[in-house]
């Protein structure tokens, strides 16, 4: 194959390579979910078993991302074709990648353009002095109406791809880095204000001290499995959404000490969604396990009752969009150089043809919760974004990241002599040759794990013979991993 299409950016500063990278990682999960899953599992508790987890799998997955994006220089696209030894079929797990990030922006797009929507809502004052029924009745408007989510998710689409349009250093890097150093700085402001909240107290004990009891009531086993998920789906990996910027990496560092710090950023803003969220629902006493709707249901009605809370919900939310486009751009990198890679496009002709690609496929999510509420796919109350998400969360994500770490680990993939040298080439922290079997067999099951225990928490609940169903598809899935990755030759 030709590999004329080597891209020629780079980032400008390692500075700049964090924070883009950070900004992929760093998304709706981490101010959306992880903060209601602190109220659900029992705060501190779940906190540290959450950190635990991303230190033995997130981690170790990350520098498996960048190792084959820096080894090869290419996109997910094109970087198994780089780097398999010659006659295996690596290269068919492309797709994968591929296709995940166009599934995840199918549908991210869309609740991108929820928190531009609330942005605009709290800079008009929509909410101000706002009955708890109109707060209700201003996002069940929204989901009716097809005009108003199309037109901010395009406008998310847009603002996405314009940046990307000007190249890695003069858009990704430039706006990224300008956005994600203003999130920090609305965090910091925001939990400090959250933190002198009168009343406050209750829930800064409850999110740094660890309660014992209430997780035994709730169960070792739901909260385990629920911080082992949230750990390992942070950080925007198994999709090669951040093998793109290994790409782009030049040599000179080490990929452990990349990885740590922009887990540690990561975590770093989910702690601090914590900080802002949870001290103050306990203040104005509201529960903060809420579930996903605490965000657009429960929250603004936070700020109704707070001081000037027309300014801190509109700061709130704009913090929630620079979390939210830092991700949204990260991955329309990706999907550019996918066009670049595999077609030999222009940056210019992969925007354009991607900006109507990406919102045409962003509409059926749009039109799901109106026009084609009547489609469950996935049983009563869900719908398109629902079945978007099971497919990239419980599938695409833990599959890709296994075909990943399989692939820098076994001899008839890349290799682990050729993995540990990319990985460590440069200054700073080194990967350990003494943790390959933990590469190759205990983060493969926790894997696993993971990707089957997400089958039956969907499908079990709905009867056996749906469950037994589901799980068919999944074992066919794995067994697609398992015979692509014995490394026989294609016919």
């Amino acid at each position: 194959m030709n590999d004329s299409n080597n891209p020629m950016d780079s980032f400008a500063t390692r500075i700049g390579f964090i924070l883009v990278s950070a900004g992929c990682a760093i998304g709706i999960g981490n101010v959306w979910k992880f903060p209601y899953l602190c109220g659900q599992f029992g705060g501190a508790a779940f906190i540290l078993i959450y950190l635990f987890f991303l230190l033995i799998m997130g981690i170790p997955v990350m520098i498996c991302e960048f190792g084959i994006g820096r080894g090869s220089r290419r996109s997910a696209a094109r970087s198994f074709d780089i780097l398999e030894p010659k006659g295996t079929r690596w290269h068919h797990f492309k797709w994968i990648s591929i296709i995940g990030c166009y599934m995840l922006m199918m549908y991210y797009t869309t609740v991108t353009g929820w928190m531009l929507y609330y942005c605009y809502l709290h800079f008009i004052g929509t909410f101000v002095g706002a009955a708890p029924k109109t707060v209700v009745a201003t996002f069940g408007a929204m989901l009716q109406s097809p005009r108003t989510m199309g037109f901010w998710m395009i406008l998310a689409c847009l603002f996405g791809f314009v940046v990307c349009f000007f190249g890695i250093q003069n858009g990704v890097e430039r706006i990224t880095k300008f956005m994600m150093v203003l999130l920090l700085g609305l965090m910091v402001i925001l939990a400090v204000h959250s933190l002198f909240l009168e009343g406050a107290e209750a829930g800064i004990r409850f999110y740094l001290v660890p309660n014992i009891d209430a997780l035994a009531k709730i169960g070792w086993g739901n909260v385990i499995f629920a911080a082992m998920s949230q750990a390992f789906f942070t950080l925007s990996i198994g999709i090669g959404a951040m093998l793109i910027f290994g790409a782009y990496l030049p040599h000179g560092r080490s990929l452990l000490g990349e990885a740590v710090t922009i887990t540690a950023l990561d975590t770093f803003v989910a702690l601090m969604a914590g900080f802002i969220i949870i001290p103050a629902c306990f203040a104005y006493g509201i529960k903060p396990d809420a579930g996903p709707i605490l965000i657009f249901l429960t929250i603004p009605n936070l700020f109704v009752k707070m001081p000037g809370g027309q300014i801190w919900g509109m700061l709130f939310f704009i913090f929630l969009s620079f979390a939210a486009l830092s991700t949204v751009i990260a991955v329309f990198e990706n999907i550019i150089a996918f066009g670049m890679n595999l077609k030999g496009w222009t940056r210019r002709k992969s925007v354009l043809i991607n900006i109507v690609l990406i919102i045409s496929l962003s509409l059926p999510c749009v039109l799901g919760f109106n026009l084609w509420s009547d489609f469950q796919p996935l049983g009563p109350g869900s719908g398109v974004l629902d079945l978007e998400d099971f497919i990239v969360s419980n599938n695409l994500l833990p599959l890709g990241s296994l075909v990943f770490v399989l692939f820098c680990t076994k001899k008839n993939g890349w290799g682990w002599e050729r993995f540990l040298a990319e990985a460590n080439e440069g200054t700073g922290m080194n990967v350990p040759s003494g943790i390959k079997n933990y590469l190759m067999y205990g983060l493969p099951f926790f894997i696993l794990v993971i990707y089957l225990k997400g089958y039956y928490d969907m499908f079990m609940p709905q009867g056996l013979a749906v469950f037994v169903k589901w799980l068919f598809m999944a074992a066919c899935f794995l067994g697609f991993i398992i015979y692509g990755s014995t490394g026989r030759k294609t016919e």
